[in-house]
């Protein structure tokens, strides 16, 4: 036994014991300074002077205390509890074991017992997590929220959709209301257009980690500060100069988060009295309804300094708006691009570009939200034409639960109809269809190219 393994008081009494063993201090008051008896004290020093400090510890150290209830008993009571008594706390617990099973253990047994066992959890574990208060920014454009509100928002009278909820963090000021029918990339991109075309860039959006927003399956195999966590939407705001912020906590956002509860609640009875039950209705009359929220929550910023940034002459929202991937092109002048196979035009171009050139280069396509897309090499439109192969399952077709119920809706209606094409081209045409900036021109001059399916 080493010596820093007593306990304090047999260190106090190994120094007296000492100065009984080198004659410089009597058993008698060696004894009356330890608080024993004269005879236990000699025992003590006889011990010492056969075993050495060893002979100081107590030997009950590291056994269990003979008045320690049994494992068995512990697991019929805890087995007892989780059957009848899973919502009770330890005192009444207790109390109802003593009286129906006729076992008698401690409320603070019980209560080690039910907290190592699971069935309770402690006052401290209990307490809720105190989220402090965080002043606003100061001016308007400098911090925007933005987040998708799922709800049945037509009671009814028309599908289920999302919310898309833009609102100044320094005002409280609801800057842009869009119904889409889920929290997509596409859907984003299209809401995000109509807010920067009529606002301007604010200096950062403030979300959650949604997928859209956070790739963090790219972050398991490397380190948090070397993960490329970025996502189409967050690429397109970056050619914009727009940051993204992503909160820890819903109670972050909370600015956000309060103003889809007030608009569940004053929004839908103001479309159930306007007759409001179709998203191109509700979009319409969104304007509306911004004008009077406003008048009524919105506040002055604490600086009237203007924040939100106009367009540049380099800034280009229709190609920055959009899925921008590559492909590599075969020896056949032919790609894969969402369970389709394009066909490049293998004619020469008027200015003498051969088209064979690319050949095991690579290519971008840009997929725009309204349906169409566009292949391009270093910013050159290539012609093409999409040839149709029968249709399967796509890795791009898996959905997360926050787009399931608008997946869902549109499977079925398609199942009705006996159509057979994929997911995400019924989602092109539908959003080529009800998307209010699908009849806008390209900028920069660019023009869309029309695809041609080959029978």
């Amino acid at each position: 036994m080493r010596l820093w393994t007593l306990s304090k008081k047999e260190i106090d009494r190994l120094e007296l014991i000492q100065l009984v063993v080198a004659k410089r201090l009597s058993v008698t008051k060696a004894a009356q300074q330890a608080g024993l008896s004269r005879q236990r004290m000699s025992e003590l020093v006889n011990a010492y002077r056969r075993d050495g400090a060893t002979a100081l510890v107590s030997r009950r150290r590291g056994r269990p205390s003979n008045s320690k209830l049994s494992d068995a008993l512990k697991t019929q009571v805890c087995a007892i509890i989780r059957e009848h008594y899973n919502d009770f706390g330890p005192t009444l617990a207790a109390e109802y074991l003593a009286e129906r099973h006729d076992i008698t253990v401690s409320r603070e047994t019980l209560r080690k017992w039910m907290v190592a066992d699971g069935i309770w959890t402690t006052r401290a574990a209990r307490r809720k997590r105190v989220q402090q208060r965080r002043q606003r920014r100061e001016c308007r454009g400098e911090l925007v929220q933005l987040d998708g509100s799922h709800h049945d928002w037509f009671e009814g009278r028309g599908p289920k959709c999302c919310l898309l909820v833009f609102i100044d963090d320094a005002t409280s000021e609801l800057l842009h209301l869009e119904f889409v029918p889920s929290e997509s990339t596409f859907a984003l991109m299209t809401a995000t257009r109509h807010y920067v075309s009529r606002h301007g860039r604010p200096l950062a959006l403030y979300t959650d980690k949604a997928v859209v927003f956070r790739n963090a399956s790219r972050s398991r195999s490397v380190s948090k500060s070397d993960a490329d966590m970025s996502t189409q939407f967050t690429r397109a705001l970056d050619e914009l100069g727009i940051a993204l912020i992503c909160a820890n906590s819903p109670q972050a956002k909370g600015r956000v988060e309060r103003a889809n509860g007030v608009l569940q609640d004053r929004l839908i009875k103001a479309m159930r009295l306007d007759g409001i039950s179709d998203m191109r209705s509700a979009n319409a009359y969104a304007p509306t309804y911004l004008a009077a929220h406003n008048a009524r929550f919105a506040r002055v910023a604490a600086n009237r300094k203007e924040l939100h940034r106009s367009l540049e002459d380099h800034h280009d929202v229709t190609s920055a708006m959009c899925v921008k991937e590559t492909r590599k092109v075969t020896n056949n002048l032919d790609l894969r691009y969402e369970g389709h196979l394009i066909i490049l035009d293998p004619a020469i171009h008027e200015d003498g570009f051969d088209p064979y050139s690319l050949i095991h280069g690579r290519v971008d396509i840009y997929d725009y939200p309204d349906g169409r897309f566009e292949v391009l090499y270093q910013g050159r439109l290539l012609p093409f034409r999409v040839y149709n192969k029968s249709p399967r399952v796509q890795q791009g077709d898996v959905v997360s639960n926050k787009r399931l119920s608008a997946a869902l809706t549109l499977i079925k209606a398609q199942q009705e109809a006996g159509e057979t094409k994929s997911y995400k081209q019924r989602r092109r045409r539908t959003a080529q269809t009800d998307s209010p900036i699908a009849a806008l021109p390209g900028q920069n001059g660019k023009t869309s190219l029309k695809k041609s399916v080959n029978s």
